[in-house]
């Protein structure tokens, strides 16, 4: 056993001295606040028998009093940090006490003894209880207090190190960030007020702030308070809200901030203090999605989990976003190496205790699919596999067959053979009446997965979706690598339009709309409204800090395989409604499985093509609403296009 050294004798010593001191406060003003009572009661005109009630219910009284405190653990509630939690406590024990004496005031005349001398006046007991909570929790409030004056004169920065900054929206996020602030003044900022466009909080005062007009008055009141930023503290706002307060601050010459959005702080990624610069995302005002955590736990819990394409955009945030369920197992494939690397170090890192088996494979290989599933005995596949960049494809369709079609048929084929429970492939909203090679190889994968599911025990989905913002090779990292290089900013047609959503939302839902799959269903998330890619390199630039002047948009013309405007479904397509608002199933016409196995024997005839018309015309052998798209391309271009269009 080891010996308490001097110094934890000593901690000890100190606890039990700060301990016994505030007991011996609280006694003082417990006895303070009956003797008061009894005053206040009597006028302080006690007689002698009133006098002597007093004295001989006071150490009763007393250690009643403590007696409940103690039962309710108020002594071992830390002063320095007391709140209206701990106040509340407060009053429930006492509350509880006063109960007790009032008790006896009625019965004690009935129980004789020295209970009938307990007969303490009503009036006593109420001034009492209120005396008591007033005293109780008013030296501990005085305490913090205190203690936070010290705190913040021992930070105190000098004054002139710190912006002058208005806090835009005076809500719940708006308090929060001004309370930080208060307590931490080495963040260098100093509110000089808020900006809400509600008219009853105007000319009103929160943690000492005056809320001194609504948004249109944002330049004037900028300028009267010298502002030198501005941060907009909404934590719900929509993109069009935030759109329109980075425009007037623009206007007014104030730089803006943002605080991360509330779902972001409740989950503990980062604190309110996090302020940053407005980014793309906030400009499209994605809400919170709202996930049914109960059916997803119950799904992933205590399975092994496969996960094709492990390292990139979608399948790394999947990986993540199943590792917050406990799986028994998760098994990250991909073909890369160095990906597989950061995402199995991530998850190590962030999971300790996570089974996390990374292994290197392409879908192609059926051998080496085989050998995975033989030996991990995954019981949910998310297939995110898949080469997914339009002109890219067009540039090498063979590869797009092999890798979209019939690597996926091999991770299907393998997942139905050795019984996994659940399969779920991501899919784009590029496979509806498809333009493209990449689109249309998508299509026939959810066409084969479809007909597998018809004649499997296990349940194939599909889940389809646009763009993410942010993903490898996607349109924003592009832009934002051309804007960091002086301009220009390419885009290929003024009227391009994309849905788009955040990696982390994406792969919630298709979480989400798997625990809802019976087998065969194409789930398609609903995407919110499209975004004309034009409108997002102007934001871009324009939050880099440049004009169009300085980074000029040049057009380049519609490339091979795209459209101008995606689609989530066809016109056939019936849409029905799921339980979550996000989430909708396809219900498309399905292909016979004989049918689509020998369609499927065309495609793998032109799995070396060269060219894109021999692709096509073996694509349409299972995709007849395959199309060209109007104004494209079509020859196969020399040299390959910058990337700057995507599936995830």
């Amino acid at each position: 056993m080891n010996r308490p050294t001097p110094r934890d004798n000593k901690g000890d010593v100190s606890r039990f001295v700060i301990r016994g001191f505030q007991i011996l406060v609280d006694l003082v003003i417990l006895s303070g606040a009956y003797w008061l009572a009894f005053g206040l009661r009597f006028e302080f005109g006690l007689v002698l028998d009133e006098y002597k009630l007093l004295v001989f219910t006071w150490p009763y009284v007393l250690f009643l009093k403590l007696g409940v405190l103690t039962a309710f653990g108020v002594p071992s509630l830390a002063w320095r940090y007391i709140g209206l939690r701990e106040v509340a406590r407060i009053f429930t024990a006492l509350g509880a006490a006063t109960a007790t004496l009032v008790g006896l005031r009625i019965l004690g005349p009935s129980l004789g003894g020295y209970f009938k001398f307990v007969t303490i006046p009503f009036g006593v007991l109420g001034a009492d209880l209120a005396l008591s909570v007033l005293g109780v929790a008013g030296v501990r409030v005085a305490r913090r207090w205190l203690a936070e004056r010290t705190e913040r004169k021992a930070r105190t920065c000098d004054p002139s190190d710190k912006k002058q900054t208005l806090l835009i929206g005076a809500g719940r996020a708006g308090v929060m960030v001004a309370k930080e602030v208060e307590q931490n003044p080495q963040m260098g900022i100093q509110v000089v007020g808020f900006i809400d466009d509600d008219p009853l909080k105007i000319g009103t005062v929160i943690q000492g702030k005056k809320i001194l007009g609504d948004s249109a008055s944002l330049a004037k009141i900028a300028k009267e308070r010298c502002a030198e930023q501005a941060i907009i503290t909404i934590a719900s706002a929509s993109g069009a809200t935030i759109r329109k307060i980075v425009a007037m601050c623009e206007k007014a010459a104030l730089p803006v901030k943002i605080i991360p959005g509330i779902y972001e702080i409740l989950q503990g990624k980062v604190g309110i203090s996090r302020i940053r610069e407005v980014t793309i995302e906030d400009l499209l005002g994605r809400e919170a999605v709202e996930l049914d955590l109960e059916a997803i736990g119950k799904f992933l819990r205590g399975k092994r989990v496969l996960v094709t394409g492990a390292g990139g955009s979608i399948g790394s945030e999947l990986c993540r976003q199943v590792a917050r369920f406990d799986p028994e197992q998760i098994i990250l494939l991909e073909q890369a190496e160095n990906p597989l690397f950061d995402i199995d170090n991530e998850l190590r890192r962030e999971h300790p205790n996570l089974d996390a088996v990374p292994v290197i494979a392409d879908v192609c290989d059926s051998h080496r699919v085989d050998l995975v599933f033989s030996r991990f005995r995954p019981q949910v596949v998310f297939h995110a596999a898949a080469h997914k960049h339009v002109p890219m494809m067009e540039w090498n369709p063979g590869e797009a067959l092999k890798n979209n079609v019939f690597g996926t048929k091999k991770v299907a084929d393998a997942a139905d053979r050795f019984g996994a429970e659940a399969f779920v492939m991501i899919s784009t909203d590029k496979a509806v009446n498809p333009t493209s090679i990449m689109g249309a190889s998508k299509r026939v994968a959810e066409i084969y997965v479809q007909a597998l599911a018809r004649q499997s025990k296990t349940k194939f989905v599909a889940v389809r979706f646009g763009n993410v913002l942010g993903s490898a090779g996607s349109v924003i990292p592009t832009f934002k690598e051309q804007i960091r290089r002086g301009g220009p900013v390419t885009v290929t047609h003024p009227d391009m339009k994309r849905y788009f959503m955040t990696i982390p939302e994406a792969c919630q839902l298709v979480m989400e709309a798997a625990t809802m799959g019976q087998g065969g269903e194409i789930f398609v998330l609903d995407m919110g409204e499209p975004v004309k890619i034009a409108d997002l390199a102007r934001d871009l630039i324009r939050l880099s800090g440049f004009a169009e002047e300085d980074i000029p948009i040049i057009f380049t013309g519609v490339r091979p395989g795209e459209k101008l405007f995606e689609e989530l479904s066809t016109k056939g397509e019936n849409m029905a409604c799921t339980r979550h608002p996000k989430i909708y199933i396809g219900r498309i016409a399905e292909y016979p499985y004989p049918k689509v196995v020998e369609n499927l024997a065309v495609i793998a005839g032109v799995t070396d093509a060269t060219t894109r018309e021999e692709a096509v015309a073996a694509l349409r052998t299972c995709v007849p609403e395959m199309c060209e798209p109007e104004g494209s391309r079509l020859a196969t271009p020399t040299r390959p296009a910058q990337p700057s269009d995507t599936v995830h």
